[in-house]
């Protein structure tokens, strides 16, 4: 999880530089605007599921809503930690240290239109699912897909299937 402040103040800044409402973004994103109200104040945390179905309808990645200061983020699936970011004229480029525990499963909703996802597996076993296909993911493996569909990744090993994730967000 992350803090709610500065990540609250953030999608507030994009939400309204869109000209969106509270009650659009909410929508858009499949959350309650009470939920977005309070996430923006910072009187609730935001989950990693919530982070990624506001980041979508912003259009955003991921980064340009959690603080600079949080680097992990995490839920009961997943846990994330951000390495490095990288702002070109064209795009944005995250790159995230992740970690799927075993038997667990982190489906993520669908980013903005264009961005890729890489992902490369360190460690573990298990299967990213796309557009109803099963890709197996193990040790030394490569996947690279459009991530603006939704997606998983699910460990079925009995050890921490783990991934360096890299998410390319074309700039509008």
């Amino acid at each position: 999880m992350t803090s709610g402040a500065p990540t609250g103040t953030r999608i507030r800044a994009i939400r309204l530089a869109q000209g969106l409402s509270l009650s659009a973004l909410a929508a858009a994103a499949g959350i309650g605007k009470g939920t977005l109200s309070e996430l923006e104040s910072g009187r609730r945390n935001p989950t990693l599921d919530t982070l990624y179905a506001i980041a979508g309808p912003l259009g955003v990645p991921l980064a340009h809503l959690v603080a600079d200061e949080d680097t992990e983020v995490s839920d009961a699936a997943l846990t994330s930690w951000r390495l490095h970011v990288r702002q070109d004229v064209d795009r944005t480029t995250e790159v995230y240290l992740v970690t799927v525990r075993p038997g667990a499963a982190r489906s993520s909703p669908a980013h903005a239109i264009g961005v890729e996802e890489q992902l490369v597996v360190l460690a573990g076993e298990g299967y990213l699912e796309t557009a109803g296909e099963r890709t197996p993911l193990a040790a030394g493996v490569h996947h690279r897909w459009p991530a603006d569909v939704p997606h998983a990744y699910v460990c079925t090993g009995e050890e921490d299937l783990v991934a360096v994730d890299v998410i390319v967000t074309p700039t509008s």
